[in-house]
């Protein structure tokens, strides 16, 4: 379980956090809002001192002795956390495997612009299964479709690593390349 981190103290993403009266605790360690640390009080004056304030007592680190908590405005941190939570969603990179498919005997101007197109998706970041299909009596002779998997390696071999050799099964010939670090 991730923790949101909390003034050195975590808490657990997931986890409902004590606040206020669902304390249990007799004596807490409490931090005010500015990060003074005001000492073990006793869990009336800890509410005490957060009332005074105008804001909530927040149970950090249920499992210290004594129970850390924290004065804060609850509230206004939950929304911050979520803020910060849909900010990381949308700097996150979804790696998506695109397919190229091609045929033993595909032609030289079809297998550059498929060529151009698995460039484009890995340049993008993504990762490209290429896959050779055999059609009747063309899977007797693998080596064609071997032959053009590895040009393919050759012409890519600039922005991309290969992350699962070239494989046979059945009538499919398949690879899968990823982008470089550097791409």
């Amino acid at each position: 379980m991730q923790g949101i981190p909390l003034g050195g103290a975590t808490i657990a993403a997931k986890q409902e956090v004590n606040i206020n009266r669902a304390i249990r605790a007799r004596e807490v360690r409490v931090t005010d809002d500015e990060g003074t640390l005001l000492g073990i009080l006793s869990l009336a004056e800890a509410m005490a001192a957060a009332e005074a304030r105008g804001l909530d007592l927040v149970e950090v680190s249920p499992t210290a002795v004594p129970p850390v908590c924290k004065i804060m405005d609850y509230g206004k941190f939950k929304y911050e956390q979520s803020k910060k939570a849909g900010e990381a969603k949308k700097k996150s990179v979804k790696v998506e495997l695109k397919e190229v498919k091609m045929r033993p005997k595909t032609e030289e101007h079809d297998y550059h612009f498929k060529v151009k197109n698995a460039r484009r998706f890995l340049e993008d970041g993504n990762k490209v299964k290429f896959t050779i299909m055999f059609r009747g009596r063309e899977v007797t002779h693998p080596e064609f479709g071997r032959r053009q998997l590895e040009q393919a390696i050759e012409d890519l071999k600039d922005i991309a690593v290969i992350e699962s050799h070239i494989s046979m099964s059945g009538r499919f010939m398949t690879m899968v390349m990823g982008p470089t670090k550097k791409a």
